[in-house]
């Protein structure tokens, strides 16, 4: 465990290492750069320009610029926001709870509705319903995340009056079950997609696994059908799952960005989106390398739980 602790800790940071690359090269990239902002006020003169340039340290060669910024974020310093002048980490951190919240609800809701589904539609192979979650697994990955969401909005909040169209709370109604109902919305339409998903790769785990020799051996030893279900299949169907957990959670980051775009979530999505319209880079940085640390430490999580449930897994 150490040995595959170790080599995973030295390939993570390779891989932060090209992602932080990538992302500050095309930052520093795109036209008007880090000071376009400050170019559009009228009383920001070329000379005023070039000494914010030489005081933010941008008048530097990029590759100074980039081992500068590496070396202070290393150091636990994530830089200073160009908006409004506070350290990136609290900046993410204001926002932060919001994604999680978000997508831990999104993540529930799919790993619980999607294996449900891809169990029935296994057990009952070929019948009304696992025809119906096939076609209904193929809409909903065909069609856009913001348009499930414009159409929850426009069904349970303009016509019917169920659910809020946006925020994550109301003024004056900041109680537990005002922040659920605000969640309710969201969380399922960013968990469409991902029940789409699980449910396809569950249907095919159980398919496989009710064909294996030791399912028919507890059949033909008269064990109940539920229990053979129970404990031989779906135990066994449920390896796969995990590490599919791991890797969806890039997806839901992604989808957790145009999410909180449609109902106004003040998650980091939401903040990521505002601070490149902001050119503000430093924030875009920060939170471009903790969805990819995040997303590190997913699979590896992943990984050492299917070790753990399956012994004959071995982590090296």
């Amino acid at each position: 465990m150490f040995v595959f602790l170790l080599n995973r800790l030295w390939q993570s940071v390779i891989l932060l290492i090209i992602v932080s690359i990538i992302g500050f090269t095309i930052l520093n990239m795109i036209p008007g750069g880090p000071l376009s902002q400050y170019a559009l006020d009228p009383g920001m003169t070329a000379a005023d320009l070039e000494r914010l340039k030489e005081q933010m340290g941008l008048n530097r060669p990029l590759p100074i610029q980039y081992l500068d910024w590496a070396w202070r974020m290393a150091g636990g310093d994530w830089g200073t926001s160009y908006r409004d002048g506070q350290p990136v980490t609290a900046v993410i951190g204001r926002h932060i709870f919001a994604t999680l919240i978000l997508m831990g609800s999104s993540m529930a809701i799919s790993m619980a509705l999607g294996t449900w589904i891809g169990i029935r539609g296994a057990t009952h192979r070929y019948s009304i319903f696992d025809y119906t979650a096939t076609v209904g697994a193929m809409v909903a990955l065909s069609i856009p995340t913001f348009w499930f969401g414009l159409v929850g909005i426009y069904i349970f909040s303009l016509q019917l009056g169920w659910l809020p169209a946006g925020n994550m709370y109301t003024i004056g109604n900041e109680t537990v079950l005002g922040y659920l109902q605000h969640l309710i919305l969201p969380s399922l339409v960013l968990s469409l997609v991902h029940v789409a998903v699980w449910s396809r790769y569950m249907r095919t785990a159980t398919l496989d696994v009710i064909n294996q020799e030791f399912v028919r051996t507890a059949r033909a030893k008269g064990v109940p059908e539920k229990r053979v279900l129970m404990k031989h299949v779906v135990g066994n169907a449920l390896l796969p799952m995990i590490t599919l957990a791991g890797m969806q959670l890039p997806q839901l980051l992604g989808g957790a960005l145009v999410t909180e775009t449609v109902f106004t979530w003040p998650g980091m999505g939401r903040l990521f989106l505002d601070s490149l319209g902001y050119s503000d880079y430093p924030v875009v940085m920060g939170l471009l390398m903790l969805s990819a640390i995040l997303t590190l430490l997913g699979n590896l999580i992943a990984d050492i739980v299917v070790s753990m449930v399956d012994p004959r897994i071995r982590l090296s």
